[in-house]
């Protein structure tokens, strides 16, 4: 393997390489005119670190290409994820090219980092930015798909179906009809977002079409879990409670009514009423 396409191939975390309009305008840069002439990373300074591993090179180095980083970072703003924390994510891309940086392949690090920076960059994404937490897998095979369609659709010069994009990644269709989905899920609508077109108002929005809990259906699910358990009583204690609570009549009239004497009736309703209580919290 030569060493461009090393540099291409380096671990990012499974992503293609930049783009090379990116890695072009990286080459393009000047980080020496931008920083102190003390942190200026030289060919000899990446041979000594690469000898040494002394952490005082390291951080030269690291300081030498922050600005590779925050070029980068900028590439991938106003994409809902604030540029302190891209740039941050970078450095984590750019402190892993330099352990694995080979100076003795004779390419520039600029080259050898970029892949690994943006790759890093495209994880936070895939990991952070969707709205529904994905499986790594779907995640990747959704951006595959969407890959897919872009270049079919300027092959084909239309939009292609999904038995084609099938066939490009090599999986079944039901896998592409998932994969296309999936890109639903990276950012949620939001609620109070017009339902109209462009041109026209409609004086809706998606929240008001989105159900709400319906107080009668618990309710409902009360009086029929009740109905349940008073079947469940003996008919005696079920008789006191329908006459005390569905007809109320007081316990004065429901003693007289099955002739019993009015402290039975307490009893009997107190035992009845605990019945209920266990039955419904079963």
């Amino acid at each position: 393997m030569d060493p461009q396409e090393a540099a291409r191939t380096e671990d990012d975390g499974g992503e293609q390489a930049a783009d090379p309009e990116v890695v072009e305008a990286v080459e393009e840069l000047a980080p020496p005119a931008r920083v102190s002439t003390s942190n200026v990373a030289t060919p000899e300074l990446f041979a000594e670190f690469s000898r040494t591993h002394d952490p005082q090179v390291r951080e030269r180095l690291i300081l030498a290409h922050m600005n590779l980083v925050r070029y980068l970072a900028r590439k991938f703003a106003n994409r809902g994820e604030p540029l302190e924390d891209l740039t941050q994510v970078g450095m984590i891309g750019l402190i892993n090219a330099i352990d694995r940086f080979d100076p003795g392949r004779g390419i520039r690090f600029a080259t050898y980092a970029t892949p690994t920076i943006v790759g890093e960059i495209r994880r936070h994404f895939r990991d952070k930015g969707w709205a529904v937490k994905v499986p790594r897998r779907l995640q990747e095979l959704s951006l595959a798909a969407n890959r897919a369609v872009d270049e079919l659709s300027q092959k084909l010069d239309r939009a292609p179906t999904v038995g084609e994009i099938a066939t490009r990644l090599g999986i079944p269709e039901e896998e592409a009809v998932e994969a296309l989905e999936l890109s639903d899920l990276y950012e949620l609508p939001s609620l109070d977002r017009d339902l109209g077109s462009d041109e026209e108002d409609s004086g809706g929005a998606l929240a008001d079409y989105i159900g709400r809990e319906d107080p009668g259906i618990e309710r409902f699910e009360r009086r029929n879990r009740l109905s349940q358990a008073l079947k469940s009583l003996p008919d005696r204690e079920r008789q006191i409670i329908e006459m005390r609570f569905f007809r109320n009549l007081s316990q004065t009239e429901v003693a007289k009514r099955m002739n019993i004497s009015q402290m039975h009736v307490s009893r009997l309703q107190h035992r009845a009423l605990a019945r209920l209580r266990e039955y419904i919290r079963e």
